[in-house]
């Protein structure tokens, strides 16, 4: 039963949001700030983490901060709805996913679920091995999905679950350009529809990653009002 914590200043959306997750089978911890939260995380860390960005004692960008250190758990923004420069900000901290206040409860779920499949689905070592499964290896770039592992140059880089997928869809097939819409197929469920500064916002934290292991990694190509090429180095 995957463990979801709930992190909101907000005490009708702890109950009902909690009820609801409870109701599909999620086991559900719920915080009111996020101090709480971060001193929980550290005895027993959660499966997934859906946060509030203002919050008193420690907010949603600093807890998205300081967890980023030590887990790469799928995690979840709540932000308000006019709000674009908290969407933008997060997902460039490392976020995986935004849903705007207020917000179709029913929605929250496929969220959940769809991160989580992804989860296991490059985690677990018991999927058949496929292309999307067995080690892939593209110049100084070597992806292990089975393991969620990434490295470039022989230095080991952490992902997101969004970040890995998106990676692996651009590296699959060097030189073939990857539109924002075949990204979001990617990264997210039928169901779920994310817009096109999403991607770039991923793409734009992955290539900082990347850089952190060679400040002159180039291999991802934006091409202006098309998408994303990954040129094999």
């Amino acid at each position: 039963m995957p463990r979801i914590a709930l992190v909101d200043d907000d005490r009708n959306i702890l109950t009902s949001v909690s009820m609801t997750l409870e109701a599909e089978g999620f086991e559900v911890e719920t915080f009111n700030d996020g101090q709480s939260a971060l001193d929980a995380f550290t005895r027993r860390m959660p499966d997934m983490a859906v946060l509030d960005i203002k919050m008193p004692r420690m907010d949603g960008m600093d807890l998205l901060q300081r967890l980023r250190l030590k887990t790469m758990m799928p995690i979840i923004f709540l932000t308000s709805k006019d709000d674009e420069i908290d969407e933008v900000l997060g997902l460039r901290m490392g976020a995986d996913d935004y849903v705007k206040k207020p917000f179709s409860q029913r929605l929250l779920v496929e969220r959940i679920r769809s991160l989580l499949r992804r989860q296991v689905a490059i985690a677990t070592d018991e999927v058949a091995v496929t292309e999307e499964t067995k080690v892939m290896e593209r110049g100084h770039l070597r992806m292990d999905p089975l393991r969620h592992a990434v490295s470039w140059k022989g230095r080991d880089i952490s992902l997101t679950v969004t970040e890995f997928l998106l990676l692996q869809a651009l590296a699959q097939r060097p030189g073939f350009v990857k539109s924002r819409d075949q990204l979001m197929d990617v990264a997210y469920d039928e169901q779920v529809y994310v817009d096109d500064r999403t991607i770039d916002s991923h793409i734009k934290r992955l290539r900082k990653k990347m850089r952190t292991a060679d400040e002159e990694f180039t291999a991802i190509e934006t091409l202006y009002g098309i998408g994303y090429r990954y040129n094999e180095e």
